[in-house]
């Protein structure tokens, strides 16, 4: 982890290319989903599926510059806003120093036998407090 954020290195596979040349747009929101592995395991560490806590309320992409194959791709994920239950993960991938995408992804603290949302704790809010993004 770096100061204010995660970041993930990933190689795109060819197999991600789509017949116009480029990263196909449905490969990138995954990759965004498995560069917030750290922040699920903010609120349940050993990422036990049977304690899941989070749940997706929202996602937004917008794709500013083509993904190619055969470079590596950077994907950083920061916490955009802490609200009382819910909060805003932001990402952005970047390949050979170009913004590629960006996503915000609203996440809520989440109790699943209650079907009801939680509040956020002090503790994992100060934790998620500590990934404010890039120094801008």
């Amino acid at each position: 982890m770096s100061e204010s954020l995660f970041q993930l290195t990933i190689q795109p596979r060819f197999n991600e290319t789509d017949g116009l040349g480029h990263i196909n747009n449905t490969v990138i929101p995954v990759w965004f989903e498995a560069a917030r592995e750290p922040v699920f395991e903010i609120f349940n560490p050993q990422l036990d599926l049977s304690q899941w806590n989070l749940i997706v309320a929202g996602f937004t992409i917008a794709f500013t510059s083509p993904t190619h194959y055969g470079a590596p791709v950077e994907v950083k994920t920061w916490i955009s806003r802490v609200g009382n239950s819910s909060f805003e993960v932001t990402q952005q991938s970047w390949q050979n120093g170009v913004k590629t995408a960006e996503a915000q992804t609203t996440l809520v603290h989440y109790d699943y036998q209650k079907n009801c949302s939680l509040a956020i704790d002090d503790v994992v809010r100060q934790q998620l407090s500590l990934l404010s993004g890039p120094n801008l």
